[in-house]
């Protein structure tokens, strides 16, 4: 389309309140999530002392359950999704983990019923990203979806951020026996806020009554191809037909290599915190809502440097590409997070600069994901953009339960020695995004669009 590179003076940008409802979405099904990661000290206490008397090997057995079910459900979800359209969808989705988010409250201390409901849980939570990813492919220009991407995406952060204050608050707050409980409810509760507004403000752009026609015409302004979305939802390409698309591979190769990363971070990094500098349930608190924090501004302006290079000329695909690759060669700084966390070394001084380092890994994982799941609207038209997601995103739950298991085996065989364990880790966290990369630009060298679904 002939479309200005930059909006008109004085046009609508109704396109940024659907970004903040889909950062609100993110950050309700984060904030649910992530409610185990700081009930893992209690849950793996010794039930003379009160705990649940589970091993580190049980606790990563939840949590791969929970990512080894997501991963699955993200196929179906973002098939789903590209036929009844993200409204309804992501609705659904929201109300579903909701519910079952509260119900792990009532399951008791049995480890095959926690896994059962976060496996529902899990299934429920699948929605979201294949329903935002789509929504941004529909209502946002090529050069600004990293950027909406990332936004919504920091929903994650903030959830984490969230969860980091008032899980800890209500363990110590209502005690352990009643804190646990009353973390999944309140936490599964706080979703059903958002519907409200979900409902009163979103239609697809091609139905929107306060969409102005050159905000509309904005939007396709870096499509290759116009494409009819009046609806925004049709879809009728056949599913298998995605993987004979080398762009397809490219997506699930980013996808398996990082996104059990940043599993690793949600799930372990309290944890962690406890095993190497002996912090409390109240300790942890501010030093992992820092490094969310820290992430939140690192992953919008990582984004942003797509954009920057595609107002200078550069095409879209080449500026990700290039963009990821500076991207991924922060994560190295992790490498040196157990030298800066030894403190016999650097005493008092050790938890800041560990944390530190954990602060740019995590930022870096932000930036890269936000760039990652772009590309998949910069190579795949629009009606496909759910279903993509959903594969590349279950890719990366497979990742993500590899990780979380290979960490809990880890954690149980140098119990003695859990510094061990961790710089394992920290040495996997730190090149992964560079192999991924590499493996990426080998599938897809050079980009050409997609024009035949």
């Amino acid at each position: 389309m002939n479309s200005p590179s930059q909006p008109p003076s004085g046009f609508s940008h109704y396109r940024w309140i659907i970004c903040a409802l889909l950062f609100f979405s993110t950050t309700f099904n984060y904030l649910d999530r992530q409610v185990i990661s700081y009930l893992q000290p209690f849950f793996c206490r010794p039930e003379i002392q009160g705990g649940f008397g589970w091993t580190n090997s049980d606790f990563s057995y939840l949590t791969s359950a929970f990512t080894g079910v997501y991963a699955a459900a993200t196929v179906l979800a973002g098939w789903l999704i590209d036929r009844i359209g993200t409204k309804l969808g992501l609705a659904l989705s929201l109300i579903a983990w909701s519910i079952f988010g509260i119900l792990n409250a009532f399951v008791g201390r049995l480890l095959v019923m926690h896994i059962m409901v976060r496996s529902l849980f899990a299934v429920s939570e699948a929605g979201n990203f294949p329903a935002s990813i789509k929504t941004v492919a529909e209502w946002f220009p090529k050069r600004e979806r990293a950027l909406a991407t990332s936004i919504f995406n920091a929903g994650s952060n903030a959830g984490a951020m969230v969860a980091a204050l008032i899980v800890p608050t209500f363990m110590v707050y209502f005690g352990d026996q009643r804190g646990w409980k009353w973390a999944f409810i309140i936490t599964g509760a706080l979703g059903f806020l958002w519907l409200i507004f979900w409902f009163w403000l979103y239609n697809p752009p091609g139905k929107h009554p306060q969409l102005s026609k050159a905000e509309y015409d904005y939007i396709h302004v870096d499509d290759e191809i116009a494409v009819d979305d009046q609806t925004g939802d049709q879809a009728k390409v056949p599913w298998l037909r995605l993987f004979g698309y080398r762009q397809l591979w490219a997506f699930i190769a980013g996808k398996f290599m990082t996104d059990g990363i940043w599993w690793f971070y949600l799930f372990w990094l309290p944890a962690y915190l406890h095993d190497q500098f002996k912090m409390t349930q109240s300790e942890v608190r501010m030093p992992t809502f820092i490094v969310y924090g820290v992430a939140i501004l690192g992953s919008i302006y990582g984004s942003s440097i797509p954009f920057t290079l595609i107002k200078r000329g550069m095409a879209v695909y080449q500026a990700r590409m290039m963009t990821m690759l500076v991207i991924a060669v922060f994560p190295l700084t992790v490498l040196l997070t157990q030298y800066f966390g030894d403190v016999s070394r650097f005493g008092h001084l050790a938890a800041t600069l560990a944390v530190a380092m954990i602060c740019i890994g995590c930022t870096a994982h932000q930036a890269w994901s936000a760039n990652l799941f772009t590309t998949v609207s910069d190579m795949f038209p629009k009606k496909t953009v759910a279903s993509v997601t959903g594969i590349g995103t279950m890719a990366g739950g497979i990742g993500g339960v590899i990780i979380q298991m290979l960490q809990g085996r880890l954690r149980d065989a140098f119990s003695q020695t859990p510094q061990t364990a961790y710089l394992i880790m920290f040495i996997i966290c730190a090149l992964s995004y560079l192999i991924a990369w590499g493996i990426m630009k080998a599938l897809v060298p050079r980009h050409k669009p997609i024009t035949d679904l």
